[in-house]
């Protein structure tokens, strides 16, 4: 079919225009008080901290700390709104160098955790650049369940390999190797074998411990972390539909694994944008995981999260699960923590891929008038998707044989809310054939406004119309008209209808 060159660029407009741009939200810190850098009167600093939704009050004020030159500061806890005030138990002191930490285990209210730890550091000494302690993991006091965990310390400059043999320590003492990383700037120590379990460990850096220039870092810093006696296994806390917005929707689990189906554990209304969220109750390997999680008469998952240890790990679909499609999710035991130790349960989803705004567009009927040419009267016939092999009143008076006459063809179509059939793609789509050459149609425009039945049809006021005028040539034979819709039809928010459409008459 030949179509006007005006139309398609005036559709490719119209396509242009109808364009989406999705955005999410990240929890994070948007905002922090005193800011960086040097600050003369340390007793007049307001530490803050203002979040971009909600916070989860109790665990941010769990996961937060602020340490002088190594030493933590002890505090209570105000809130304004999103907005975190901490108020150390004695005014802050001159000549230290100070350190804001929050874990990326923070939470907003949902249950959305940040993507990365927040640190930042101020000063209230005043004086040259030298080199001082940002961070160091584990914190103080902190408790470690992974007994081959690596200790990091961040340096604000540069440091030399042998100044950390020489200058760092380990009590009780620990075998190990360090390396550099971040233009040597933060310092990475692997133990060679694990930590001991439910034990006491410093670590102790000397003020000898210098920078690539030379200069020393002033003073000692001493850190005390604990291991943990973890002899619980790993286990599934909660799975999740993450949606595009990242909101987050819990999954039913089904307890009979062995159930065919069973409605009350049923998770209906997935969207083809939505991605699976597990949480466990500790970090887990994640290549064991990707290994035994399956999927039942459903597209398979791929995993999102980087291949690590990890507590949270997200999966997304490798094709879009079919419109009202019906599988299950399984995840199989034996997924293994940092220590060895395995889930002992397997999980199951039962999963209805329903979503109201991922269902496709659908080919509802046509109508055409009998009578074109007759401004009174163009007598209209219309014909439903089920609709078999009815009679369509096509005469030589209205339609002689053999003569070109301009007509249209209306099409409607069942679309969800806020979406619209893709114009384009009913271009490409549609088509008009028959048996014993009855007739022949040719497209020359298509219109979604400006109709030439004024009036929609009663029955489909509710559905999208289409209009498509062009020249039809009746002729003297009778036989079967099909009207296609072919698989592929599209919709504005890009739902796709795999399924083929056919309307068809005899003449």
């Amino acid at each position: 079919m030949k179509w006007h060159t005006g139309i398609l660029f005036f559709l490719c407009i119209l396509s242009f225009l109808s364009c989406d741009i999705l955005r999410s939200s990240l929890f994070e810190v948007i905002s922090w008080t005193p800011g960086g850098g040097y600050h003369s009167d340390p007793e007049n600093v307001i530490v803050s901290l203002t979040f971009s939704h909600d916070p989860h009050k109790s665990g941010i004020e769990r996961h937060f700390s602020l340490t002088g030159d190594g030493n933590r500061i002890r505090g209570n806890f105000e809130w304004e709104g999103k907005k975190l005030i901490f108020i150390p138990l004695t005014p802050l002191e001159k000549n230290i160098d100070y350190i804001i930490n929050l874990s990326a285990e923070a939470r907003n209210t949902k249950g959305l955790s940040m993507d990365d730890a927040f640190n930042v550091n101020f000063s209230s000494r005043a004086g040259s650049e030298r080199i001082t302690l940002i961070t160091c993991y584990p914190s103080m006091y902190e408790v470690i369940s992974d007994f081959r965990s690596e200790v990091k310390l961040e340096f604000s400059l540069p440091v030399l390999i042998n100044t950390l043999y020489e200058y760092i320590s380990f009590i009780p003492s620990m075998p190990g190797f360090w390396v550099l990383e971040n233009e040597n700037c933060t310092a990475v120590f692997t133990p060679l074998e694990p930590w001991i379990r439910n034990s006491r460990y410093e670590i102790r850096i000397s003020s000898m411990l210098t920078d690539s220039n030379g200069v020393n870092i002033r003073n000692n810093f001493t850190s005390i972390f604990f291991t943990g006696n973890d002899n619980e296994n790993p286990y599934l806390i909660s799975a999740g539909r993450l949606t595009k917005n990242n909101e987050i929707i819990d999954l039913i689990p089904d307890k009979n694994i062995l159930s065919i189906f069973d409605p009350t554990v049923e998770n209906t209304g997935w969207e083809k944008e939505d991605r699976l969220l597990l949480v466990f109750s500790k970090p887990v390997d994640t290549l064991v995981l990707k290994n035994s999680i399956i999927t039942d008469n459903g597209p398979n998952l791929i995993m999102e999260t980087f291949p690590d240890f990890n507590t949270e790990i997200i999966f997304r679909f490798e094709s879009i699960p079919p419109f009202n499609s019906r599988f299950n999710i399984r995840i199989k035991p034996g997924i293994q923590d940092r220590s060895g130790l395995i889930t002992e349960d397997e999980y199951l989803y039962k999963i209805h891929a329903n979503g109201k705004n991922s269902k496709p567009p659908e080919f509802a009927g046509i109508r055409i008038p009998m009578a074109p040419r007759d401004d009174d009267d163009n007598e209209p016939v219309s014909y439903s998707i089920d609709s078999i092999y009815e009679i369509i009143p096509i005469t030589n008076k209205d339609y002689p044989s053999g003569e070109i006459i301009p007509t249209w063809i209306e099409l409607y179509f069942i679309i969800t809310d806020g979406a619209s059939v893709d114009i384009f793609s009913v271009m490409e789509l549609f088509r008009i054939d028959s048996s014993n050459n009855v007739i022949s149609f040719s497209p020359r425009q298509i219109k979604t406004s400006n109709f030439s039945f004024s009036e929609p049809h009663e029955s489909w006021i509710e559905y999208q119309r289409i209009e498509i005028t062009g020249n039809f040539i009746n002729t003297t034979n009778f036989g079967i008209i099909n009207f296609h819709i072919a698989s592929g039809l599209k919709d504005s928010l890009g739902n796709r209808n795999e399924k083929p459409f056919r309307i068809s008459v005899i003449k």
